[in-house]
């Protein structure tokens, strides 16, 4: 996948949750969760963002390492709502597959990027 399509995809998880977050009722615990759940989802892309501009490949490795941690709390937040009985795991179940393809995704990268990287310091030598 190229850079511009996971850009979107990123993008488009950051306004389903942020649709999502508008849309829970007024209460404490939403309000508290809502928050967090809006913090981690628009931070996947954000920090996508960042490591597509990373200068050099352990940087972009760190950077990639944030999307994948933001990617995986914004799962814990949207099953804690789940798990509260707050909303039907159904109607969630597409944003959920989103996100884990994005995790998926996002580890097969940083993975190819540590191969590449140990590559590269053995033929140094």
């Amino acid at each position: 996948m190229d850079e511009a399509t996971f850009k979107k995809r990123t993008r488009d998880v950051a306004l389903r949750v942020i649709k999502l977050v508008d849309s829970l009722p007024n209460s404490r615990a939403a309000d508290v969760i809502g928050r967090q759940l809006l913090r981690s989802a628009t931070s996947i892309g954000a920090n996508y963002r960042a490591a597509c501009r990373s200068r050099s490949p352990s940087d972009m490795i760190s950077k990639l390492s944030i999307v994948e941690e933001e990617a995986d709390e914004t799962l814990y937040w949207l099953e804690i709502r789940v798990e509260a009985r707050k909303i039907i795991a159904s109607r969630l179940e597409p944003l959920r597959h989103e996100i884990g393809e994005i995790i998926a995704m996002t580890v097969a990268s940083i993975k190819t990027l540590r191969s590449r990287t140990i590559q590269n310091r053995k033929s140094k030598i």
